[in-house]
């Protein structure tokens, strides 16, 4: 294997559960941006887009084809966050949700670029420079900062949709949807700026882990989650892998990634 940080592992292993939940289910999971069930070939698209997950998330994990991987995953996830994400954002439906399911496709590409980084060899390296080094790194969290700004956003703006969410041991669920969505977008922001970048993409993961832990997993124990919530239970645990790979960017290239 081939591993550069736990973030890496955890994220590969999430897309290997994303693409086998999808094969399953003959669909895109929640972690896609919506397509239109009119759409020509939207089922074998939707097939194609698991396989894509569930080759790339073993690749990652398998020294020989870590690198391919990495590039097939960048490619595949960038070309449906200029194609459809990104157009949905400024020319279709320039509406804060639309925002927020760009996020969703930005922190993936985000941990994506990171990865891509790590694994890329010599012949990536050249010819991509402004894709790889530094700069990919910088691209990669530029995107993570721009992504979890709207997550911040959609707190304050669908406050009735997330304070019935907040358990209710925790107290005022008003304060947490509040203090929540300013600690989405202080990350973004302190990302963007690189102003304590590292503890901010760190806070983010943890932040997006408890979300998880105190949010999604006592509901489902208890068996009480319609579609919608069933689906931000995988976008949930999948933003969290997304977000550890690029926390893990701060803290260097693993030296098992070195040139010998």
């Amino acid at each position: 294997m081939r591993i550069a940080s736990v973030g890496h592992a955890v994220f590969a292993a999430t897309l290997v559960g994303l693409g086998v939940l999808g094969l399953i289910k003959g669909d895109f999971d929640a972690t896609w941006p919506s397509v239109p069930k009119s759409m020509p070939g939207r089922e074998a698209l939707a097939y194609l887009s698991e396989l894509v997950y569930l080759a790339c998330g073993i690749g990652l994990l398998w020294r020989r084809a870590a690198a391919v991987a990495s590039r097939l995953l960048l490619g595949y996830l960038l070309a449906w966050l200029l194609l459809l994400s990104l157009p949905q954002v400024f020319l279709l439906h320039p509406t804060l949700l639309a925002a927020w399911e760009f996020g969703k496709t930005a922190m993936m590409v985000a941990a994506a670029w990171v990865l891509y980084v790590w694994l890329a060899g010599d012949g990536d390296r050249r010819p991509l420079r402004f894709a790889t080094g530094d700069n990919g790194l910088r691209i990669a969290r530029v995107l993570c900062g721009l992504a979890v700004i709207p997550f911040g956003l959609a707190h304050f703006v669908y406050l009735q949709a997330t304070v019935v969410l907040v358990p209710a041991w925790l107290g005022s669920a008003v304060f947490w949807a509040y203090l929540t969505g300013a600690t989405f977008v202080a990350a973004g922001v302190a990302i963007l700026s690189g102003v304590a970048a590292r503890l901010a993409a760190t806070l983010l993961t943890l932040q997006i882990g408890l979300l998880s832990l105190l949010v999604w997993v006592p509901r489902v124990a208890a068996g009480n989650l319609n579609a919608f919530q069933q689906g931000e239970v995988v976008v949930t645990i999948t933003l969290t892998a997304a977000a550890w790979v690029v926390a893990d960017s701060y803290r260097g290239r693993s030296s098992a990634l070195q040139p010998p």
